[in-house]
């Protein structure tokens, strides 16, 4: 197999390509969502995803390319036939169905606040716990995060999961700022322009090791729930056949700990779904 990145109009692009493939499948990844996916050295990019890529187009029998798209155009994009796929940490979600159609879950969904040390919400309730919102345990704890955070300013990456959490659990009382990618939203935060930010956790976890975060911490319960979702392959819907393969790969990669394994590696924590 080989694996290499090369820098294209489009955007950063990776090749994926098996001794005996039979067709090739154009992926599209944000490629700014560490440590899911992102740029690394010489605009090769790596992340849980890429490698991912590799074991489901190992078991396909499929050459497939990565191309970085921004998150913003990655479903049009998708739809245009620009590419025959995302892997991009991409929640499945009811208003995504209309659009687009999903493989089988690879990852579950996780998110977190993360706010400043000095800012008076590093107390929020059950930091660091599991939470279902769905839950009725759930209740009383967003009760207490809304009166927390009522008059602050949360950031949130516009037209993803956490966006629409805060506006379906936190509607009023509180200014929402979405931006372009999680980079942006935390730059605001370390520079006291936003009181917390909301994304997934262990994209936050890894941002929290860099030095440019210094004095920033994960606070509040590590949410999931229906309007989290699961994670999957986005495909147009018409491509049942493409479907078909991506979950035959997906079940038989977590069914053997490679899901596991590759989550581990990245996450430290195990975010595979539980089948």
């Amino acid at each position: 197999m080989k694996f290499k990145t090369i820098l294209c109009a489009a955007g950063l692009l990776a090749s994926v390509q098996m001794t005996h493939a039979e067709d090739t499948i154009r992926i599209a990844t944000e490629g700014a969502y560490a440590p899911w996916n992102f740029s690394g050295p010489n605009n090769v990019l790596e992340g849980f995803e890429v490698d991912l890529v590799k074991e489901l187009c190992e078991r396909m029998k499929a050459k497939c390319e990565i191309v970085a798209q921004n998150w913003d155009g990655i479903i049009p994009s998708l739809t245009a036939g620009k590419y025959d796929a995302i892997m991009a940490a991409m929640s499945i979600t009811p208003k995504r169905e209309e659009v687009i159609a999903f493989s089988a879950p690879y990852a579950a969904a996780i998110n977190s606040f993360t706010v400043m040390g000095d800012s008076g919400l590093d107390d929020l309730p059950d930091t660091g716990k599991p939470l279902s919102v769905d839950s009725e345990a759930a209740k009383p704890v967003l009760e207490e995060i809304a009166k927390k955070i009522e008059g602050k300013t949360v950031g949130v990456q516009g037209s993803t999961t956490a966006s629409a959490f805060m506006e379906q659990y936190f509607p009023k009382g509180v200014d929402v700022r979405e931006y372009k990618t999680t980079e942006e939203h935390n730059f605001d935060l370390t520079s006291g322009r936003l009181d917390a930010v909301l994304a997934n956790a262990t994209v936050l976890a890894a941002a929290l090791e860099k030095e440019d975060m210094k004095g920033a911490k994960l606070a509040g319960p590590l949410f999931s729930g229906k309007v989290f979702g699961m994670i999957g392959v986005g495909l147009r819907k018409e491509d049942t056949k493409l479907k078909a393969r991506f979950d035959e790969a997906i079940h038989a990669a977590v069914a053997d700990g490679t899901v596991k394994k590759l989550s581990e590696n990245w996450f430290k924590v195990d975010v595979s779904p539980q089948e």
